[in-house]
């Protein structure tokens, strides 16, 4: 009973064991099956969103009722998806744009990858897709620093470099230093002397970008050496970046503040100087000939006036102020004061009374009227009448 009793544990172990075992043998299986069928792409960067990647569905082997059945679906860690899977026509597009030097630096090769999942059954199938470098990028001079904007114009060196009148041949003058972004050949540089105030006094390796000077350097030579260089990369089409560097043959820092004291901004001075000299003269002749075109438009406007009122058959009609009348021809006086004068009941008096004023007598002139103005008819009865007491005035 005993024996029994040992084995029955032994059993149940030994169980246990082949289980796990067996599940462990079947999720290998299993696993192994997920992972089969791995692609590869490789791509260049700054493709347009909805470039082809390439077919998936061929590449894997895989129908395209069972992409849709499946539906099939990218699964990636990354927070950007740079890819879209179309599963209508089987095809893997670009869905962002895809910068390498932002994705990977100086990692070099540069790639990312990702998985499709496919349901019914469950299936995984990594795809990885290598960047490839483009020449997108142009070169960056970090010293000698420029004060422009845009180091791949020409711009102004805010130092000047020091050579001594007794500096032998092969002196260094300086080194530019560039660097390029870019990967491969594309981020190979090589200088060029693109310019020089005298080309047989100095020249720039083409490797490394240093300045020396090829012959005895004497008295004769200007303090002043300005130098253009430009700074090329091995990429198709090249890309390129011009500096200027200031060089100041001299032996004394006091010569060289004299002579290069408005070296740094004559250019800049000078354009400046040239723009508000334009400017202004823009400005002035633009008034000139507004005023002009002011003074010509009223002398015409004034001359089609009095060509019109020369031409015009309209009879000419006296002014009246308003609120006037004219009463005898020698003067003028206001409505409410002229009124008509009236005798008594006895003729032979001579005594004479006012009664209302003669404003229905009057005709006063109207702003839009254009007739004439009629003498008081009342004046003219009173004068007619041989008892007038005015006749015995006169």
């Amino acid at each position: 009973m005993s024996s029994e009793g040992s084995l029955q544990p032994k059993c149940l172990r030994w169980r246990l064991c082949c289980g796990l075992r067996w599940q462990v043998l079947i999720f290998l299986l299993y696993f192994s099956h997920v992972v089969s069928g791995q692609i590869r792409y490789s791509i260049p960067e700054e493709m347009k969103k909805g470039s082809l990647i390439g077919n998936v569905a061929q590449d894997l082997g895989l129908d395209l009722k069972r992409l849709r059945a499946g539906r099939a679906r990218i699964v990636t860690g990354e927070s950007i998806q740079y890819t879209e899977l179309q599963t209508d026509k089987g095809i893997l597009v670009v869905s962002e744009r895809i910068d390498r030097e932002q994705l990977c630096g100086d990692v070099t090769p540069c790639s990312f990858r990702f998985e499709i999942l496919l349901e019914n059954p469950i299936e995984l199938r990594p795809v990885t897709i290598f960047i490839q470098d483009q020449n997108d990028n142009a070169p960056q001079v970090l010293y000698p620093v420029q004060t422009g904007p845009d180091q791949s114009r020409l711009a102004t060196p805010l130092v000047a470099e020091m050579v001594p009148r007794s500096a032998d041949v092969g002196y260094l003058v300086t080194k530019v230093v560039a660097v390029d972004v870019d990967s491969g050949q594309n981020a190979w540089l090589s200088y060029k002397l693109q310019k020089a105030t005298d080309r047989a006094l100095f020249e720039v390796g083409l490797q490394n970008g240093e300045i020396r000077t090829i012959r005895q350097v004497t008295d004769k030579d200007a303090v002043k050496q300005r130098l253009t260089v430009v700074v090329e990369d091995n990429g198709q089409p090249s890309r390129s970046a011009t500096v200027n560097v200031n060089v100041a043959v001299a032996d004394s820092f006091p010569e060289v503040l004299s002579e290069f004291t408005d070296f740094t901004h004559d250019k800049e001075y000078n354009d400046n100087l040239t723009f508000y000299l334009v400017l202004a003269l823009a400005v002035v002749s633009f008034l000139f000939i507004t005023c002009l075109v002011v003074i010509i438009s009223v002398k015409i406007y004034r001359w089609r006036q009095s060509r019109i009122l020369y031409h015009s058959n309209l009879p000419v009609i006296p002014y009246y102020p308003p609120r006037y009348a004219d009463t005898l021809g020698t003067g003028t006086l206001q409505h409410v004061y002229n009124y008509e004068v009236c005798r008594t009941t006895d003729s032979r008096k001579s005594d004479c009374k006012f009664v209302r004023p003669c404003s229905q007598n009057v005709l006063i002139m109207d702003h839009s009227s254009t007739g004439t103005m009629q003498r008081m008819q009342s004046e003219q009865n009173i004068l007619d009448e041989p008892d007038s007491p005015l006749e015995d005035l006169v």
